[in-house]
């Protein structure tokens, strides 16, 4: 018994030697619990919305305030053509879009139907699932209302016409796929990478290092460049399946695709370097892997829409390079926008990608700590 006593002593010891990996076996939990809790819903409200009213009339401004009160729906852009609304949607800065024709008021008067078109990106079948059923239910409602003030003989008022884009049969795996790869890259780049510097100092090849007259940028650059040339083997393998097995369409540029896809290894690969370079061992670089790892699957609308979130969470995605990511994939697979559509990403991505490599060669020391 004494002597399990003592080595129950030493391992508490060392426990409370390594502060770093008792402050994340703590605080890993319960931040995610506090985050997750609050992010992840499943019903879906506040969808940016975009409007084009040719009507401006008393009739329209009603039935637009009928979609504002319902919650599900945020006017967030006015445009003043159908091309606009085209390219917010194309462009990821809104999720939906009400037209109103310019005869709505006069057939409403007439005792005619009125038709409110509402075009919904499909991309995201949760919140295409969501806009379209609320849409549909303040039709009815309106509806239901006018003939219920006048008497007889007139046909249903309002008629919704839902038009679906980029994936109208909401089939899953055109969702998820390009998703995925995304995942993918993430885990690759993140957890591999995160534990390079750590694997060479726990095996003592760091030493190795120490003595050549390479300087801490070319060794940096030295260990991304490998994992450049993994990221892109598994893009293509995962596209390859995607296409064959799952007939997700690949509506872009596939060049396109792969230059933007630069951007977002060279930001994976940036916090995985990060970490390996504050890490003290391969155990701490594995959790503070999943640390990165967990958020990117949940708060960067691979599985929950963001648009479900709260604010707040909103703001802590945007820290995820996946988030950008997945707008990036999306556009390009489902959507077939290029690189004009996409540019507050790639600037996103680049910036998270210089900042991430320049701490990681500020902290790197050529030196065993």
């Amino acid at each position: 018994m004494g002597r399990i006593i003592a080595i129950l002593y030493k391992e508490f010891l060392q426990m409370k030697r390594d502060r770093l990996t008792i402050g994340l076996i703590f605080m890993l939990p319960m931040v995610q619990l506090l985050l997750f809790g609050f992010a992840i819903q499943t019903e879906v409200k506040h969808v940016p919305t975009v409007i084009f009213d040719q009507s401006l009339s008393q009739e329209s401004r009603e039935m637009l305030d009928a979609f504002r009160a319902s919650g599900y729906f945020d006017i967030v852009e006015v445009a003043g053509s159908y091309g606009e609304v085209t390219h917010l949607i194309d462009s990821g800065q809104v999720k939906a879009g009400i037209i109103f024709p310019p005869d709505f008021a006069r057939n409403l008067t007439r005792g005619d139907t009125a038709p409110i078109q509402v075009l919904v990106d499909a991309t995201d079948n949760m919140v295409s699932s969501s806009a379209i059923a609320t849409a549909n239910a303040i039709g009815m409602l309106k509806s239901q209302q006018v003939l219920a003030q006048r008497a007889g003989g007139m046909e249903i008022p309002y008629d919704i016409r839902v038009r679906t884009w980029y994936n109208p049969d909401g089939i899953t795996a055109y969702f998820m796929v390009p998703a995925i790869l995304g995942i993918i890259v993430t885990m690759t780049m993140v957890m591999m990478t995160s534990m390079g510097i750590v694997r060479e100092r726990e095996r003592g090849t760091l030493e190795q290092l120490i003595v050549t007259p390479i300087k801490s940028y070319e060794l940096m650059i030295g260990k991304i460049i490998p994992y450049i040339a993994l990221g892109y083997l598994q893009i293509t393998v995962a596209l390859l399946v995607g296409a064959i097995v799952f007939a997700v369409p690949i509506r872009g540029s596939i060049i396109q695709l792969y230059l933007l896809t630069l951007f977002f290894i060279t930001a994976s690969l940036g916090m995985g370097v990060f970490i390996s370079n504050i890490a003290k061992n391969q155990m701490q670089a594995m959790q503070m892997s999943f640390f990165v790892f967990l958020p990117s699957i949940l708060l960067s609308g691979f599985m929950f829409p963001r648009e479900a979130m709260p604010q707040v969470i909103q703001w802590i995605s945007n820290l995820i390079p996946l988030t950008y990511y997945l707008t990036i994939i999306r556009g390009i697979v489902l959507k077939g926008i290029g690189f004009s559509y996409l540019i507050p990403q790639v600037l996103a991505l680049l910036v998270f990608s210089i900042v991430m490599m320049t701490a990681s060669i500020i902290k790197f020391k050529k030196k065993i700590a």
